[in-house]
């Protein structure tokens, strides 16, 4: 597995912090972020956000919390992937 380093909070303080790659053969994101909150979690999990899909987080999901200042960061991981994909 080959992962392709796009960015980290611009306001790390050396420990961890939220951080974005792409996956070089899938082209995935991949997202290393703070697990949200108790009632982020339960206001996500206790939604039915598409009709038919039922609602709740399954045990192999996570909701995270990725800070809004990592828009530029994350913009630029969808257009790595999007090229990645591309090349598969």
């Amino acid at each position: 597995m080959t992962l392709r380093f796009v960015g980290i909070d611009p306001n790390t303080g050396g420990g961890g912090s939220p951080t974005v790659w792409v996956e070089e053969e899938s082209a995935d994101l991949v997202l290393q972020g703070e697990e949200a909150e108790a009632l982020l979690k339960a206001v996500v999990g206790g939604t039915v956000w598409v009709a038919g899909h039922a609602a709740g987080i399954p045990a192999h999901e996570r909701v995270i919390r990725i800070p809004a200042r990592m828009v530029p960061i994350l913009r630029e991981a969808c257009d790595v992937a999007e090229q990645r994909a591309r090349l598969r």
